[in-house]
C-alpha cells in the first residue's frame, strides 16, 4: 500500500509541476500579449502625426541632421520609442537616438508586410522587427511618407524601445518573475500537501479493506468493513459485506445441508433396516416352522411382509420424486382444474381414512362454482395428499379436519386445518426442509421427512406459495396461495 501511495504521490507531483509551468508560461505570455495590444492601441497613430511633421523636411532633400535631431527631440520626449525612417524595400535609413551604437544601416532590412497591414488597419496586435534586435518582435506605428519624391517609404515608430525593453527586462528579473514563482511555489505547496493528504485518507480507506479482507481469508468469518462516505469505496464495502453474508449464509446451508444428509443416512437406515429386519425375521420364521406353521400364521405373516415392502417402496418412490424435484426434471402439465371438484375428490379420497380414526373431515367449497386453476392434476393432488395426510396423522381421535377455499386477490387459497397436537413454535420454520421431522421420537408409522419437502416442491412449480401457522395442542393450519382464473 505504501509502494500504491508512493506511485500516486510521485504522479501527482509530476502532473502538478508540468501544469504549473504550463501555467507560468501562459499567463506571462498572455500578460506581454495585453501589454503589447494595448501600448499599439493607445499610440496607434502616433506615426501618422509625426509624417506630417516630418515629410517638409523629406521633400526635396535628405538633411540626416537635421532629421536625427528631430527624432533626437521626440525620442527625448517619448523615452520607450525608437524611430526610424525606412525605404519603400524595407532599408534603414535613419536611426534615432544617434547616440546609440553605430551599426550598419545599409545592413538592416525590416520586413515591411507587418507595417503595411498595420497601415490598412488589419486587427491588433501586429508585430514587426526590432532594427536593434532583428530577432524581437514588437508592437509598433507606422506611416507612409515620401523622401525626396520616393513613395512608399516608412515612419517606423517602435512602441518598446531600447530603454524600454531594458527597463521592462530589470522589472521582471526583480520583481514579476520573482514574484510569480514565489506565488507558484507557494500554490504548488498547498496543492501538494492537499493532495497528498487526500491520497492519504484514500490509500487509509485501501488498507483496512485490504485487512478485513485478509482477516476473511484467514476465517474471520464476522470481519466487516466499515461503511463510511458515499463514493466507489463505500460502494466497494458495501458490495465486500454483502459477498461476505453470502459467503456465510452459503456456509450454513452447506452446513445444514450436510446435518440433513447425515440425518438422511440415519433416517433411511432406519426406515429401511427397520421393514427388511422385520421381513427377514418373518420369511425365516415361515422358513423354519414350514411344516409346523398353519395357514393362518402364514396369512399374518405374508400380510406383515406386504405392509413392510410396501413401506419400502414408499420411501423409495419418495427418495426418487424428491430427487426427480431438486433436478427439475418434472414438468408440470398445466390444465383447467374446478376447485369444487378438487377439494369434493380429497374429501371422498380421505373420508374413510379419517372416519376410521374417529376424525371428523369436512370440506367447504368456493363460493363461485367456476373457480378454476390451471395445474398438473396429479402433481397437485399429491402435494395436497401429503397435507392432508399429515393432518390427519397428527390429530387425535373425536378431533376434526377441514379442506376450504377462498379467493384472496388473483389467488386462491387452499387452507388445510386441524384440531391436532401443533407444531412447536421453534420447529415452524424447519418443517418444510427435508428429513426433518419436529417429533424426534421414531415411530413405525413415521415417514423419513420427505412428504412436506416434496409438497412445497411441487407448489413452487405452480407458483404456488405455502404458509403455515400453529398453535401448541390446538391444531396446525396450512395455507397455499395458487394462481387461479374465474371463467
Amino acid at each position: 500500500m505504501r509502494s500504491f501511495y508512493l506511485k500516486i504521490a510521485i504522479i501527482f507531483s509530476a502532473i502538478l509541476i508540468l501544469f504549473g509551468g504550463l501555467v507560468i508560461y501562459v499567463t506571462l505570455r498572455a500578460s506581454t500579449d495585453i501589454a503589447q495590444e494595448a501600448i499599439q492601441r493607445t499610440n496607434h497613430d502616433i506615426a501618422s502625426v509625426l509624417a506630417s511633421e516630418f515629410q517638409p523636411m523629406l521633400a526635396e532633400s535628405f538633411d540626416q541632421e537635421e532629421i536625427e535631431a528631430k527624432l533626437t527631440e521626440l525620442s527625448g520626449k517619448n523615452p520607450q520609442f525608437d524611430f526610424y525612417l525606412l525605404s519603400s524595400s524595407g532599408y534603414v535609413k535613419s536611426i534615432i537616438p544617434a547616440s546609440k551604437e553605430k551599426i550598419a544601416l545599409d545592413k538592416i532590412v525590416i520586413d515591411t508586410e507587418p507595417l503595411d497591414r498595420f497601415i490598412s488597419g488589419e486587427p491588433m496586435p501586429i508585430l514587426a522587427a526590432d532594427p536593434m534586435h532583428p530577432d524581437q518582435m514588437k508592437p509598433f506605428s507606422a506611416s507612409y511618407v515620401s523622401i525626396m519624391g520616393s513613395e512608399g517609404c516608412y515612419l517606423y515608430v517602435v512602441l518598446e524601445g531600447e530603454q524600454f525593453t531594458q527597463a521592462t527586462a530589470m522589472i521582471k528579473d526583480s520583481y514579476i518573475l520573482r514574484g510569480t514563482l514565489i506565488l507558484f511555489g507557494v500554490i504548488f505547496l498547498i496543492s501538494l500537501v492537499t493532495g497528498l493528504f487526500v491520497f492519504s485518507s484514500l490509500t487509509s480507506r485501501l488498507e483496512k479493506i485490504k485487512k478485513t479482507v485478509k482477516r476473511f481469508e484467514r476465517g474471520q468469518l464476522i470481519d466487516r468493513i466499515e461503511v463510511t462516505g458515499n463514493d466507489e469505496l463505500t460502494d466497494l464495502s458495501v458490495c465486500f459485506n454483502r459477498m461476505a453474508d453470502t459467503l456465510v449464509d452459503n456456509m450454513k446451508e452447506i452446513r445444514k445441508t450436510d446435518r440433513l444428509r447425515r440425518e438422511l443416512v440415519a433416517n433411511v437406515s432406519h426406515d429401511l433396516r427397520s421393514p427388511i429386519a422385520s421381513i427377514l425375521g418373518y420369511l425365516e420364521t415361515i422358513q423354519m416352522k414350514e411344516e409346523t406353521i398353519t395357514k393362518e400364521e402364514i396369512r399374518n405373516y405374508f400380510n406383515i411382509v406386504l405392509s413392510n415392502t410396501q413401506k419400502l417402496n414408499r420411501l423409495i418412490d419418495d427418495l426418487f420424486e424428491l430427487s426427480k424435484l431438486d433436478a427439475e426434471e418434472i414438468t408440470p402439465n398445466l390444465e383447467k382444474i374446478s376447485m369444487a371438484e378438487l377439494i369434493q375428490d380429497l374429501v371422498q379420497q380421505f373420508k374413510p381414512i379419517a372416519e376410521k380414526k374417529g376424525i371428523i373431515l369436512e370440506g367447504e367449497f368456493p363460493r363461485r362454482t367456476n373457480s378454476l386453476i390451471e395445474a398438473d392434476i396429479s402433481l397437485m393432488n399429491r402435494a395436497l395428499t401429503n397435507l392432508i395426510d399429515n393432518a390427519i396423522q397428527h390429530t387425535p381421535d373425536g378431533g376434526k379436519v377441514t379442506i376450504s377455499s377462498v379467493q384472496s386477490g388473483q389467488d386462491f387459497v387452499i387452507e388445510i386445518s386441524d384440531t391436532g397436537s401443533g407444531i412447536p413454535e421453534e420447529d415452524l420454520p424447519h418443517i418444510f426442509d427435508r428429513f426433518y421431522q419436529a417429533d424426534k421420537s421414531r415411530s413405525e408409522k413415521q415417514g423419513a421427512g420427505l412428504g412436506l419437502a416434496i409438497a412445497q416442491k411441487i407448489f413452487n412449480l405452480h407458483g404456488a406459495k405455502v404458509a403455515v401457522s400453529s398453535i401448541k395442542n390446538k391444531g396446525t393450519t396450512f395455507r397455499v396461495a395458487i394462481p387461479g382464473h374465474i371463467f
